[in-house]
Order: C-alpha cells, then sequence, then structure tokens
C-alpha cells in the first residue's frame, strides 16, 4: 500500500503545484474559470498560494506522514470549496468533476494518515 500512497501523494503534489502556480501567474484558462464562477481575481491568486501551501504540506509528507495528512486535509478543504463554486453557478456535473475527484483523492490520502494528523497537535 505504501507505494500506491506515494503514487497519489506524488500526483496530487504535481497537479496542486502546477495549478497554485497556474492560477498564480494568471493563465488564460484560470482567469476565465475564476470569471465563469464568479469569484474576484485577487482570490484567484489566493487560492494558487492556498494550492501551493497545500502542495507543500503534501512535500513534507515525504519525510513526516503528519504533514502528509494536513497537507492532504487542506487541499480537500479548498477542493470542496471548488465543488461548491461550481454548484453555486449551476455548472452540470461533468465540470466540478475534476475538483470533486480531487477532493476525494485528497480526502481518502488524509484519511490514510489521520492518526499521523493528531500526532502534529
Amino acid at each position: 500500500m505504501a507505494i500506491l500512497t506515494i503514487i497519489l501523494q506524488s500526483l496530487l503534489l504535481f497537479a496542486f503545484t502546477f495549478s497554485g502556480l497556474s492560477k498564480i501567474a494568471g493563465a488564460k484558462m484560470q482567469v476565465e474559470v475564476f470569471d465563469h464562477i464568479r469569484l474576484p481575481q485577487w482570490f484567484r491568486v489566493f487560492t494558487g498560494f492556498a494550492q501551493l501551501a497545500g502542495a507543500a504540506g503534501l512535500l513534507a509528507g515525504y519525510w513526516d506522514k503528519g504533514f502528509l495528512a494536513l497537507g492532504a486535509l487542506w487541499i480537500g478543504c479548498i477542493m470542496f470549496g471548488a465543488v461548491l463554486s461550481h454548484v453555486r453557478v449551476g455548472d452540470p456535473l461533468k465540470q466540478m468533476f475534476a475538483p470533486l475527484l480531487l477532493m476525494i483523492l485528497s480526502l481518502t490520502l488524509m484519511f490514510m494518515y489521520l492518526s499521523d494528523l493528531f500526532e502534529l497537535f
């Protein structure tokens, strides 16, 4: 199971590093998404930094599983907000599939290391 965890952790780390950087850089697609879900562009940048913070937790999780669980929880919460944003504007399920899947994967990873999360505090 450890190899599957490392694969999932690495995929999420890559996805949220790329996504966070593209939001901060103002990639056209990211600007259009935030316009579509009727959120201000400053919140796009904020979300990008929040995603990078979650990615940092995933990265630290290679050495401390508590940080892995914390980073995964953080990303899961961000993706929950993304799903709610799509619901708020009435998007069909196919448009919220990616954030929903990422939320489920992140929270699954968090629950796998929940006991390690409690050890951080």
